[in-house]
């Protein structure tokens, strides 16, 4: 087991390129109408990992864990060959062990049949352990063995110079007191408390979305290492906590007035005679020193990352990816109860469009004028809020979905277009089949 990042297998394996990602959903992409919806299911697996952890009981760390091998293992394999539920309850198992947190595979095995059931209808997850125990060996296998996974976590509390907090564990290798990745070490970010909450979580909307967890949504954590994650969830501080921004604005109004104040001095101590002008900026030294004693100044937070021996360019890559994600965020609806209730609602208007349809078409036979032209103009704003219905990507529909493309997917296996038999994948038809 590698204690340092860069010698890790997390490095030297798992950190990949995009065409890499593209390559593994070739197959999926096939068996979806829109390419989008492959994005979502990227926030639905990361919620529905989440979720299932907390049932279990699991620490936050192996929740990340757990959502960074259900990654890993679909790099190389695709949704519409595999069941990922199965996917995700054993992830969860073998990141329990993993984070040395073991939980019994009979807990998991109930809680994820009860959950998935009841939250997404999923009724085909199997009762047997013995099919969970399986998958754990496919995937350790898939995963090539690479267990030790590193998260940004430690990196946020060591350059943000904190002992301790709520959240933080220890991580040995990925943060150090060097010069490897924000320069000479001496001097670290004098953030309050407030602002490192902040790069752990963003409110919005009430909620409390965390920066550097809901990095986890996305694909962040296979195509950079974790120090830059945790940089740009230090960048993104700096936007959306608010004393932080006042801090950066109150260094920047003190740097443009102390400025030209500097330049007064100098001018004055040049025209003076003598002993004067010497007294003069004597006092004047005086006066500032004492100033400054009373007044501390404000942390230069630019100036600090400015220092920091990373890649801004990169950094602000990842600010820019995790800002994407949460805008594909704002527009998935994980609320099940908000989602019935358009189903019912989409339902009993379906229901009285049909009704208000029977009926024109009586009025119509029974030789009424103008019922044609009320038909149009009562049809048209129900299919259209139909249509805008439909646009709503909830968890369910990525349910379906998913039974689609698997369906579609094992019809072309058992009847090509070519007429020859395609390939399956043998060492995972018995787990697919359970599920």
């Amino acid at each position: 087991m590698a204690t340092d990042f860069w010698s890790s297998s997390h490095y030297k394996r798992w950190i990949v390129d995009r065409a890499t990602l593209r390559q593994a959903r070739s197959d999926d992409v096939l068996y979806v109408d829109n390419p989008e919806h492959l994005a979502f299911l990227n926030l639905f697996f990361a919620s529905l990992i989440a979720k299932l952890g907390k049932r279990l009981q699991l620490r936050q760390r192996v929740i990340a864990t757990a959502t960074v091998f259900f990654r890993r293992f679909y790099v190389n394999n695709s949704y519409c060959e595999t069941d990922p539920f199965i996917v995700a309850a054993a992830c969860c198992y073998v990141a329990a062990k993993a984070e040395e947190s073991p939980v019994h595979i009979k807990n998991v095995v109930s809680e994820a049949r009860m959950f998935f059931g009841e939250e997404y209808g999923i009724k085909t997850f199997p009762s047997d352990n013995s099919k969970l125990a399986e998958m754990e060996f496919y995937l350790v296998d898939e995963l090539e063995c690479d267990l030790v996974v590193f998260h940004p976590y430690r990196t946020l509390i060591s350059l943000c110079g904190k002992d301790a907090c709520p959240m933080s564990e220890a991580e040995a290798g990925e943060a150090d007191d060097g010069p490897r990745y924000w320069g000479t070490g001496e001097g670290r970010l004098p953030l309050e408390e407030s602002a490192i909450q902040t790069a752990w979580f963003r409110p919005c909307n009430c909620v409390a979305r965390f920066i550097i967890n809901d990095t986890y949504r996305s694909e962040l954590c296979l195509l950079y290492p974790p120090h830059l994650i945790a940089i740009a969830a230090i960048y993104l501080t700096f936007v959306f906590n608010a004393p932080t921004r006042t801090a950066i604005n109150a260094a920047a109004a003190s740097a443009s007035t102390s400025a030209p104040s500097a330049s007064n001095n100098n001018g004055g101590n040049g025209n003076g005679t003598g002993g004067g002008g010497h007294h003069a900026s004597q006092r004047s030294s005086r006066s500032s020193s004492s100033s400054s004693r009373k007044h501390a100044q404000p942390p230069d937070l630019i100036g600090w990352m400015a220092g920091l021996n990373v890649s801004m360019a990169l950094v602000a890559t990842v600010a820019q990816e995790i800002i994407a994600m949460y805008a594909l965020w704002d527009r998935y609806n994980e609320d099940a109860g908000a989602e019935q209730a358009r189903a019912r609602a989409a339902a009993a208007a379906q229901r009285s469009a049909r009704a208000s349809r029977g009926a024109a078409r009586a009025a119509a036979a029974a030789g009424v004028s103008a019922s044609g032209t009320g038909t149009g103009s009562a049809g048209t704003p129900d299919s259209r809020g139909e249509g805008a219905q439909s646009e709503v990507v909830t968890p369910m529909f990525l349910v379906q979905l998913l039974l689609r493309m698997r369906e579609g997917r094992m019809a072309d296996l058992a009847h090509p277009a070519s007429g020859r038999p395609l390939a399956v994948n043998k060492m995972l038809e018995r787990t697919q089949a359970a599920g």
